[in-house]
């Protein structure tokens, strides 16, 4: 397991999906990720995963499956 830091956002593509736009650019579309956690422009800390075998019709990024995470 990792972390992974950065601003969750909402992203309107095919429908919407929350992601992290981590502080080293990249982007993660969240999966497992409670209503607390997906709040436009909140900054957090994640604990997880990138779900290397997943794919998803939102192509920002991999998966980033949440396990807990914390506000910053």
């Amino acid at each position: 397991m990792a972390k992974f830091q950065g601003t969750v956002k909402k992203n309107d593509l095919e429908g919407g999906f929350w992601e992290l736009e981590a502080d080293d650019g990249e982007h993660y579309q969240l999966r497992g990720a409670g209503n607390d956690l997906c709040v436009e422009g909140q900054r957090v800390q994640i604990d997880g995963a990138i779900a290397k075998d997943a794919m998803g019709i939102g192509m920002s990024g991999p998966y980033l499956d949440v396990k807990s995470w914390k506000a910053l």
